[in-house]
């Protein structure tokens, strides 16, 4: 008498959700907006990457309390918890990270010099909105979601 013993989850679909080019595009970006606003998040506390508080804008600085590095190191614990967010929530996580660069697209805006860096955000703006979306889709399923859908 021979007995086969069996898993209950399959190789094959898995195999099959790892080739989804939206599955793919998904685990990418919750991968770099999980681990980039944690790692810029934290430089806000050394400033090893750039003089963060340069890129305060004047009207800002004047109605936080503290200074433009304190502002700075407010700004770094809001981002590392919206990374820790995107890991854990990405369809909520996206949003977040979507709406804070947008204010961080107005506060550069209205510092005179940083229109490059503004339209840098606007485009991992715009990859933030696509990560909440395909959160829609993959999230919570893992890899196999892609043959059935939510």
């Amino acid at each position: 008498m021979a007995s086969t013993t069996t898993s209950g989850t399959s190789v094959t679909p898995r195999r099959v959700a790892l080739t989804d080019p939206g599955y793919q595009a998904y685990v990418i970006l919750r991968t770099g907006f999980t681990v980039a606003p944690i790692l810029f998040g934290l430089d806000k506390f050394a400033n090893l990457l750039v003089d963060w508080p340069a890129y305060l804008a004047p009207w800002i600085d004047g109605i936080v309390p503290g200074g433009a590095q304190s502002a700075m190191y407010a700004v770094g614990v809001i981002e590392i918890v919206a990374g820790v967010v995107v890991g854990v929530a990405p369809r909520f996580g996206g949003w977040l990270v979507a709406g804070w660069l947008a204010g961080i697209i107005v506060n550069l805006l209205t510092l005179s010099g940083y229109y490059d860096v503004a339209l840098r955000d606007f485009g991992l703006l715009l990859g933030a909105v696509a990560l909440a979306r395909l959160a829609q889709r993959y999230h919570g399923t893992g890899p196999t979601a892609v043959g059935g859908g939510q």
